[in-house]
């Protein structure tokens, strides 16, 4: 855990607040992913979604490495003929910013039904500002 990230604790519910500036794609969503599951709680329990919410803001900024604003692509399908829509990483970061942390946060979480109830408790931002202000106050 870096020593940037703010966390608070209201009894048992837990906010995380990950500042994306500057920071690697992979190496976020890793973190990320990892409050998300809950593996850091003393009550963590493979079964259960546990009241662990992360706030990513400034997700504009984020960082790749190599050649990925040119060479990753992500893919959407429409289910008819020739709905096939590409774009690439860099096209994405401007088009929303916060799609390819939600999609790299997805694919590390564990491919079973709570994986849904785990991206709700991920809340992600463009800018710096959020509407989660009232939990960052308690400590």
């Amino acid at each position: 855990m870096n020593s940037d990230i703010k966390k608070t604790t209201n009894k048992e519910t837990e906010w995380h607040f990950l500042d994306a500036d500057g920071k690697i794609l992979g190496r976020l969503a890793n973190e990320a992913a990892q409050l998300l599951i809950g593996k850091h709680r003393v009550d963590y329990a493979p079964n259960k979604a546990l009241p662990v919410y992360v706030v990513i803001v400034n997700t504009d900024k984020i960082k790749l490495t190599g050649n990925k604003l040119e060479e990753k692509m992500y893919y959407r399908y429409s289910g008819y003929h020739g709905g096939l829509k590409k774009r690439s990483a860099g096209e994405q970061l401007q088009k929303d910013s916060t799609k390819v942390i939600q999609v790299a946060v997805s694919g590390m979480l564990p491919k079973n039904k709570l994986r849904d109830v785990r991206m709700k408790q991920l809340k992600l931002y463009a800018g710096a500002e959020h509407p989660h202000t009232a939990q960052v106050g308690k400590n």
